[in-house]
């Protein structure tokens, strides 16, 4: 991909909302030219939504979120996809990743209590064909997502004294 769209696709995932004019003038680009890219990043489906990032620890919305290790025994010609796609059509379902080491899938899941999230594991993906094991692990706290760090620190306005 070329230079000018990877800088277009960096300005627009630090903070989606920026304008084709004011990416324009951060790269000292034509608008119109900067507006096309934009289009054709949309429309290749390389930029795929635009969403916020999103501190639910400040909203009253309850929510649980897990993060469940799966290891899986892959289909004859298909590998992991024909599973993992099984998998990833659950709602409760965010986001599904194929990985490397001790365990082949990723899969984060939300629900609204811990039993919830139980459930899901225990009557719809542990049964899922192929699924050898799983190990659930339960977000208690997030301190950053996506290069954004949630907490609210104050400024340290003590004077430096060294010796």
């Amino acid at each position: 991909m070329e230079q000018f769209k990877m800088r277009i696709i960096e300005l627009l995932k630090e903070d989606a909302r920026r304008t084709p004019a004011l990416i324009a003038t951060m790269l000292g680009a034509p608008e119109a030219e900067v507006a096309e890219a934009i289009q054709q990043l949309e429309q290749s489906h390389v930029i795929i939504k635009y969403a916020p990032i999103v501190n639910w620890a400040k909203v009253d919305n309850e929510k649980v979120t897990a993060l469940i290790e799966v290891q899986i025994t892959p289909e004859r010609g298909r590998g992991f996809d024909a599973i993992a796609e099984r998998i990833y059509l659950y709602p409760e379902v965010k986001s599904v990743y194929l990985m490397s080491g001790a365990y082949d899938l990723l899969v984060e899941i939300e629900g609204k209590t811990l039993k919830e999230v139980a459930s899901f594991v225990s009557n719809k993906l542990s049964p899922v064909d192929r699924v050898l094991s799983t190990k659930t692990h339960f977000i208690l706290k997030k301190y950053k997502q996506d290069g954004i760090t949630f907490e609210d620190h104050e400024d340290d306005r003590r004077m430096l004294i060294s010796p």
